[in-house]
């Protein structure tokens, strides 16, 4: 019993939330202005922890998760040129849960529904994170056009 149990906490399963997340915004650039939409889909990983212990003992199971947010951005330039790109923010929301995983996704799925302002926040500061590399990509894509 105790390998299965140790077989289990090795394998994390992943299940939808449920919907994406989304944000759009409006970057200037000297080239001219980029409309950028980034669309965020939450997975959540589960993962069994611990052991059952035997009667009269305090049993160490319990279901550790996190909820991932795989981001795509879509960037339209003045130009019509789409500049997309992928990007991920692993372990955005966290928590753990006494018991068996298998109770518990229901529960951790509503509680994620939940904290979907927390989630857009997450999805707004990658956003912010990226309007650096964006630029870069646009200020490479002029510079190729100029020279060819």
């Amino acid at each position: 019993m105790t390998n299965i149990l140790l077989a289990s906490a090795l394998l994390a399963a992943a299940a939808s939330a449920g919907g994406s997340i989304e944000h759009q915004t409006r970057i200037d650039h000297p080239t001219g202005a980029v409309d950028a939409q980034y669309r965020g889909d939450v997975t959540i990983i589960h993962q069994q922890v611990g052991t059952v212990s035997p009667g009269g003992r305090a049993s160490t199971l319990g279901c550790v998760w996190r909820a991932n947010i795989a981001i795509v951005r879509d960037a339209r330039h003045a130009s019509g040129s789409l500049f997309t790109r992928a990007m991920e923010r692993p372990g955005a929301i966290e928590g753990r849960r006494a018991g068996w995983c298998s109770t518990h996704r229901a529960a951790i799925a509503r509680e994620v529904a939940g904290r979907r302002d927390e989630l857009r926040g997450h999805l707004i500061d990658v956003a912010r994170e990226d309007h650096q590399m964006l630029r870069r990509d646009i200020d490479r894509a002029h510079e190729d056009s100029r020279a060819g």
